[in-house]
């Protein structure tokens, strides 16, 4: 039952995450490396937010309380600022990039930077979720019983979908973000950074998972849309690709902008 569990848990987090990276990440080295640097930028990023919570953490002390309390909504608010600035300074490095690409070879269609948007947010879902999820998945390979002391028996399921939206969201929200940059769009970024911190709050109510993770599938959907039509969609070519008539799938049809 418990390899079950995990390998259930990790095909829900990871799988759709895992397909994206084989369909339209694997085949082309550029994106692969973009990719990486994407994960790195997170990484460095929770090492910030780690230090930051650690100062924080070696000031109050042992307090019990309120004091506790406070000072875990101050490091998820923390955080999400330190990766969305994170975010935002990977976007000028790939901006430099792109620009330093045409320059040596002008010949050479270089990335649109739609396309990097997606890369660098499914860099930046992935690390994410591996570093939130891959504790509680190696629990549920035992011993022990979720549940029998009272608590959720969907504690792993819970933890396993909610892996799974918050990478989607890092991808919608790498998409929506980087347009927000190029046209200059700042309330763009505002609510990228305003959503960011409302799923991350999600977490303050853990146990209601029914509420958790409604809210936090509404929030993936509606920035799901948006970014899909950011990305360059429209109702037409939805219709296309769910009748299978859309010859070119979308990011690769991308043209540099």
């Amino acid at each position: 039952m418990t390899a079950a569990v995990f390998f259930g848990c990790a095909f829900i987090a990871f799988g759709p995450a895992f397909a994206l990276y084989i369909f339209t990440i694997a085949t082309e080295p550029l994106r692969i490396i973009f990719l990486i640097a994407g994960a790195f930028f997170w990484l460095v990023s929770l090492l910030l937010s780690s230090l930051v919570w650690f100062v924080a953490g070696t000031t109050v002390g042992h307090k019990d309380g309120p004091v506790q309390k406070y000072l875990l909504i101050f490091g998820v608010l923390v955080s999400v600022l330190i990766q969305e600035a994170f975010r935002f300074a990977y976007y000028k490095l790939l901006k430099k990039a792109n620009e330093g690409l045409k320059a040596i070879n002008p010949e050479e269609t270089a990335p649109s930077m739609r396309l990097l948007a997606y890369v660098s947010g499914l860099g930046f879902g992935i690390m994410s979720g591996v570093f939130s999820f891959v504790n509680t998945l190696s629990d549920s390979l035992g011993p022990g019983t979720v549940g029998i002391h009272g608590d959720s028996p969907q504690f792993f399921l819970h933890s396993a979908f909610m892996t799974l939206v918050i990478i989607l969201l890092h991808i919608f929200w790498g998409i929506v973000f980087f347009d927000g940059c190029e046209k200059k769009r700042w309330h763009t970024l505002l609510v990228v950074l305003l959503t960011h911190l409302l799923v991350s709050a999600l977490t303050f109510i853990s146990p209601h998972y029914g509420i958790n993770l409604a809210s936090a599938y509404t929030a993936m959907v509606l920035m799901g849309v948006w970014a899909f039509f950011v990305a360059g969609g429209s109702c037409r070519t939805l219709k296309l690709c769910l009748l299978c008539q859309d010859k070119d799938f979308l990011l690769f049809s991308q043209r540099s902008r």
